[in-house]
């Protein structure tokens, strides 16, 4: 049987061999975010970035702990967006 890559892993793939991109690609997912305010596909966005540049190093630089970050960003449970803006 075939396995398929999720986009997840696509996009990470993808910027791991395009990291300039990153810094443009977060001004977008946040432009898209005011446009349409869905926290969601943002928190989806967000948690590639964070996986891709790892967690500990993510969480120092927003000034949260690796867990708090990884509960924030968490796709099981009910992430919200607010919990990032309390940083």
């Amino acid at each position: 049987m075939r396995k398929f890559r999720t986009l997840d892993e696509f996009e990470q793939e993808y910027f791991r061999k395009h990291p300039e991109e990153i810094d443009d690609y977060l001004t977008e997912i946040f432009q898209e975010y005011a446009l349409n305010n869905d926290s969601g596909a943002l928190l989806a966005s967000l948690r590639i970035i964070a996986r891709l540049q790892g967690i500990s190093e993510t969480a120092e630089q927003v000034g949260m702990t690796r867990r708090g970050l990884q509960k924030a960003l968490s796709s099981d449970g009910n992430p919200r967006l607010e919990n990032m803006w309390l940083i």
